[in-house]
């Protein structure tokens, strides 16, 4: 304790052996390779971003290699301070989930960093698992989904109550948005927004709504901008 409380003011760092470093990084390599594959099987395949995944393997060592520059020398860590204090990411905001393997690769690089090899490993292993099957038995995930539904309509058909039945039949909650005329005023487009449960058919309830409003367009879609 004293020799460290000495070093510090002192501004020297502690000796580190080739070795030690070696080790160091060679841990940090390993726990971000895991880390990457964990987040390759947990990603979803369009919302997977291979940059993320590189960016995962590399940044346990880069911080492991920070800490070992810096060990307890004070002017060091202000130095560094200074220098990611001018550094800005330009990327916009990611996914949480992303930014959460971020914070998770950072707390394994400075496990490595400090030589806490064992409890880094630990953590690693255990988080990874967890995430491995929240993902394999979908924890979170909820059973219904929003949608919008355009239904196209010829002006002769009283839209008031006119789909009532087929929406409760196979929605789990729905309500009215908008009412627009087209086609120089001949149709109407009645927007609604639906909750709907996950594996419904939705081909017979299209079916059945078009049995409807006379076999015109009709949308559904995840996305509400259709309706603009």
């Amino acid at each position: 304790m004293d020799n460290l409380f000495n070093n510090i003011l002192t501004n020297e760092s502690t000796d580190l052996s080739v070795y030690s470093a070696l080790i160091k990084m060679l841990v940090a390599v390993i726990l971000g390779a895991v880390i990457a594959f964990t987040y390759y099987k947990t990603q979803e395949e369009e919302n997977f971003q291979r940059s993320i995944a590189i960016t995962l393997l590399m940044l346990p060592i880069i911080l492991s290699v920070i800490i070992l520059f810096i060990g307890s020398n004070i002017a060091r860590a202000f130095s560094l301070a200074g220098t990611l204090s001018i550094i800005r990411f330009r990327s916009a905001p990611g996914d949480p989930k992303d930014i959460g393997f971020i914070f998770f690769d950072i707390a394994a690089g400075l496990a490595c960093g400090v030589g806490l090899y064992g409890y880094g490993a630990v953590f690693v292993l255990i988080l990874c698992i967890i995430l491995y099957i929240s993902e394999k038995y979908r924890w979170f995930e909820r059973k219904t989904v929003q949608k919008h539904l355009k239904i196209t309509i010829p002006e002769d058909l009283n839209y008031q109550g006119a789909f009532d039945d087929v929406l409760s039949k196979y929605t789990k909650r729905y309500s009215l948005e908008k009412i627009k005329t087209t086609d120089l005023g001949s149709l109407f487009e009645v927007c609604y927004n639906v909750t709907m449960e996950q594996g419904l058919n939705e081909q017979e309830f299209l079916n059945e709504l078009r049995c409807r409003n006379g076999n015109l367009s009709i949308i559904l879609a995840v996305s509400p901008r259709i309706a603009k």
